[in-house]
């Protein structure tokens, strides 16, 4: 499961943190990323894709929405929680990100 989307301590993005931590196949990401059209940089520790958002994603997990709107990271955290067969958030039913 992903502990919620939380706001960063700079206030510039939201953060999805695998709880407990999972690993991302980072080549196997890239592959089906781009295999939807979106664009993705291979910075060989992570990734960089391109939805609505920058989406920085770690091969620890942790996925980074670099935006101030809580709800566009929902949406994105959401589409690639179903592009990449993730597990849901917590509370996913809850209605907004903390920040934190």
């Amino acid at each position: 499961m992903y502990r919620r989307l939380r706001l960063c301590a700079n206030r510039g993005a939201y953060e999805a943190i695998p709880d407990p931590p999972r690993a991302l196949d980072l080549p196997k990401v890239k592959g089906i990323l781009e295999g939807q059209g979106v664009p993705v940089v291979d910075a060989r520790v992570m990734l960089i894709a391109t939805l609505e958002s920058e989406v920085t994603l770690s091969r620890a997990g942790r996925i980074l929405f670099k935006t101030k709107d809580a709800r566009l990271a929902e949406r994105e955290f959401e589409r690639l929680r179903v592009l990449l067969a993730l597990p849901e958030m917590e509370n996913s039913h809850a209605g907004g990100a903390e920040s934190g």
